[in-house]
């Protein structure tokens, strides 16, 4: 295992919001591992998420049943091009979907079942976002607290909760059209402001109650393992380490509140001096900073990241 200092590792793993065009062509282009894994999931799906994640559009990536199985094939993609060269981390964790990343890159599910599972939890949620319209804002400037007061105001006009606690001055909010509406138009009146996010519906919210209950079922029936590496749980942010606390945890995500700052800080607190993020885009890079000033981070999701980190770890 490569140690960062005295410290710790800890692998993060992005979620939906981080898929764009050509996401894996570096990946694809230079590691023959994430080939592999790619064609694995060609055969396990029937679809070519090859050709989706090196040609294909930003559009065909944002149905949620397309970006869930392609964004966690890519990051799977980038582990084993980090487990090629001998690293590996003491704990991990994941953004939202990014956390079944994260089970397998923890060892308590393979890719298969994992795949197999993120596939149908996408093509649930899609589902549910169709029978229960809604969406995500991105609420910047404003304390936690303000926000679930504002939060708890915009009720009125119909569900809209926080779900994503990312850093101090962002919460995600999730809800129904009419009250995303009034509830930005609070945040604009007490300083703050909105970013709608890119995604097709009202993730980690009661609007998809359905699709969790059904999903529970599913995590019940996996074939699940305690894990060999901590995962540290967006619904507890604590670390998970036995196989009843995976599938709680798994099933719990989709209707609570990611807890990315308390996560992260409890990460440090468990010893991780160096941040790793593992997959496309740099969400996760950008957040880190606003919650602990001294972490230090690097992303690989490119090949000219992949060899920068190389160099910073002399590998």
């Amino acid at each position: 295992m490569v140690t960062a200092g005295s410290g710790s590792i800890a692998f993060l793993f992005p979620g939906q919001a981080s898929q764009r065009a050509g996401m894996a062509a570096d990946l694809l282009a230079e590691e023959p591992a994430a080939q592999s894994i790619f064609r694995q999931a060609g055969e396990i799906l029937g679809l070519d998420l090859a050709e989706l994640c090196t040609r294909g559009s930003e559009a065909a990536l944002m149905r949620t049943d397309i970006t869930q199985p392609a964004l966690l094939t890519t990051c799977i993609g980038w582990l084993s091009a980090l487990r090629a060269r001998g690293l590996t981390p003491h704990m991990v964790a994941g953004h939202s979907l990014g956390e079944f990343s994260a089970w397998v890159a923890s060892g308590a599910l393979d890719f298969e079942p994992a795949l197999r599972l993120v596939r149908r939890r996408g093509e649930l949620m899609e589902d549910a976002a169709r029978r229960n319209p809604g969406g995500m804002l991105a609420v910047i400037g404003l304390p936690d607290r303000k926000v679930a007061e504002l939060c708890e105001q915009a009720k009125r006009a119909g569900v809209v909760v926080p779900a994503n606690f990312n850093s101090p001055g962002q919460v995600v909010v999730s809800g129904e059209p009419a009250a995303l509406e009034e509830l930005a138009a609070a945040v604009k009146a007490a300083g703050g402001r909105t970013i709608p996010l890119r995604v097709s519906g009202a993730f980690h919210s009661p609007l998809m109650e359905d699709a969790a209950h059904i999903f529970a079922g599913l995590v019940a029936e996996a074939p699940i393992r305690a894990p060999h590496t901590p995962v540290v749980a967006n619904a507890s942010a604590e670390p998970v380490t036995d196989e009843g606390g995976v599938r709680r945890a798994m099933t719990d995500q989709m209707t609570n509140p990611v807890l990315w700052s308390t996560s992260v800080r409890r990460m440090i607190a468990d010893g991780a001096d160096l941040f790793l993020e593992v997959g496309p885009g740099r969400v996760l890079t950008k957040l880190i900073p606003r919650i602990a000033a001294d972490a230090r981070i690097l992303s690989v999701g490119t090949g000219d990241e992949l060899q920068t980190l190389l160099q910073e770890m002399k590998l």
